[in-house]
C-alpha cells in the first residue's frame, strides 16, 4: 500500500525525470566536466592575456607597471618643464587623468583576478582534474578487483583436487577479493559524490562570467541572468536556508526532507536502530550530493535506510536556522 502511494503521488513530486538510468546520467556529467574544464581553461588564458599589468601582483605594483602610468608620468614631467604655460597646464591635467585611469585599471584587474580568474583556474586545474583522477583511480581498482576475482575463481575450480594448502589460499583470495570490492564501492561513491557536487555548483560557476561581463558596464546584471542563476534548480540544498530552498525550487516541502521521509516510509520502518546506527561515510556523502543536485536516481538507497536517515539528520543539522526557528526558541524550551 505504502509503495503504491509513493509511486503514484510522491515520487513524481520528489524526483523530476532526467536520464533513463544512473549510468547514463553520470556519463552525461562526465562529458560536461570535460567541456566545462576546456571552457574554463581557455577563458582563464584569454582573461590573463587581456591584462595590461603583471598577473599576480598587488594594486600598487601593478599600477606602477601599466603603460598608462608611464604615459601619465611623461605628461607630468613635460608639464613641469613647461611651467605655467597653457600647454603645461593641459599636460598636467591630462597626466592626472591618465594616472587616475591607470589606478582604476589596476584595481579592476586585481578584482577580476581575485573574483574570476583565480576561481576559473581552480575549476579547470584543481576541481575537475581531481574528479578525473578519481575516475582513473576507479578504473585501476576495478582492474585489481577483476584480477583477484579471476584468481579466486581459478583456485575455487581447482579445489576439487587435494592440493595441499589450497583451502587456505582460497580463503586468502576471498579476503583480498572482498577488500578489493569494498575499495571499488567506496571509490564509486566518492566519484559520484564529487560529480553531483560539481553539478550542484553550476549556478555558482555561472556567476563568474556574469561578474566579468557586467563589472565594467552595469553593476547590476540583466534580469535574465539574475533570474536564471537564482532559479537554477541544481543548487545545494544542504546548508541553504529553508526559505531560500523552497522559493528557488518551487516546493512546499524541502526536497531532502520529503525524499528521505518517503524512502524511509517505504523501506525503513522495520529497520532496527534507525536514526541511531550510523551509515557508511561514503554512502552518506553520495546521497547528500545526489540530493543537492536534485538527481532523480535514488533507487540504490532503498536498501540502505541508515544512509537515508543519516542524510535527513544531516540536512536538519546543517540548516542555518533550526527548523523550529530562533525566534521561537524560548517558547519551545518552555514547552519542553
Amino acid at each position: 500500500m505504502c509503495c503504491a502511494i509513493w509511486n503514484k503521488y510522491f515520487k513524481p513530486l520528489c524526483f523530476a525525470p532526467k536520464a533513463p538510468d544512473t549510468t547514463v546520467e553520470r556519463a552525461l556529467i562526465e562529458r560536461r566536466l570535460d567541456t566545462v574544464r576546456s571552457m574554463c581553461h581557455h577563458s582563464h588564458k584569454r582573461l590573463i592575456a587581456c591584462f595590461q599589468g603583471q598577473h599576480g601582483t598587488d594594486t600598487e605594483r601593478r599600477h606602477k607597471k601599466l603603460p598608462l602610468t608611464a604615459l601619465a608620468q611623461n605628461m607630468q614631467e613635460a608639464s613641469a618643464q613647461l611651467e605655467e604655460s597653457l600647454l603645461g597646464k593641459m599636460l598636467e591635467t591630462c597626466g592626472d587623468a591618465e594616472n587616475q585611469l591607470a589606478l582604476e585599471l589596476s584595481q579592476h584587474e586585481v578584482f577580476v583576478e581575485k573574483e574570476i580568474v583565480d576561481p576559473l583556474y581552480g575549476i579547470a586545474e584543481v576541481e575537475i582534474p581531481n574528479i578525473q583522477k578519481q575516475r582513473k583511480q576507479l578504473a585501476r581498482l576495478v582492474l585489481d578487483w577483476d584480477s583477484v576475482r579471476a584468481r579466486w575463481n581459478q583456485a575455487h575450480k581447482s579445489s576439487g583436487t587435494n592440493f595441499q594448502g589450497l583451502p587456505s589460499k582460497i580463503d586468502t583470495l576471498k579476503e583480498e577479493m572482498d577488500e578489493a570490492g569494498n575499495k571499488v564501492e567506496q571509490c564509486k561513491d566518492q566519484l559520484a559524490a564529487d560529480m553531483y557536487n560539481f553539478m550542484a555548483k553550476e549556478g555558482e560557476y555561472g556567476k563568474f562570467f556574469v561578474t566579468k561581463s557586467f563589472v565594467l558596464t552595469d553593476p547590476t546584471p540583466t534580469p535574465y541572468c539574475t533570474i536564471s542563476i537564482n532559479k537554477w534548480a541544481e543548487k545545494p540544498a544542504f546548508g541553504t536556508p529553508l526559505e531560500e530552498h523552497l522559493k528557488r525550487s518551487g516546493r512546499e516541502i524541502a526536497l531532502p526532507i520529503e525524499a528521505c521521509v518517503m524512502l524511509l516510509l517505504e523501506t525503513g520502518m522495520k529497520e532496527e536502530g534507525l536514526f541511531r546506527i550510523g551509515a557508511g561515510a561514503s554512502k552518506l556523502k553520495k546521497l547528500k550530493a545526489a540530493l543537492d543536485c536534485s538527481t532523480s536516481h535514488l533507487d540504490e538507497f532503498y536498501s540502505d535506510p541508515h544512509a537515508v536517515a543519516g542524510a535527513l539528520k544531516s540536512y536538519l543539522r546543517e540548516l542555518p536556522e533550526p527548523l523550529m526557528t530562533f525566534n521561537l526558541y524560548e517558547e519551545w524550551t518552555q514547552v519542553a
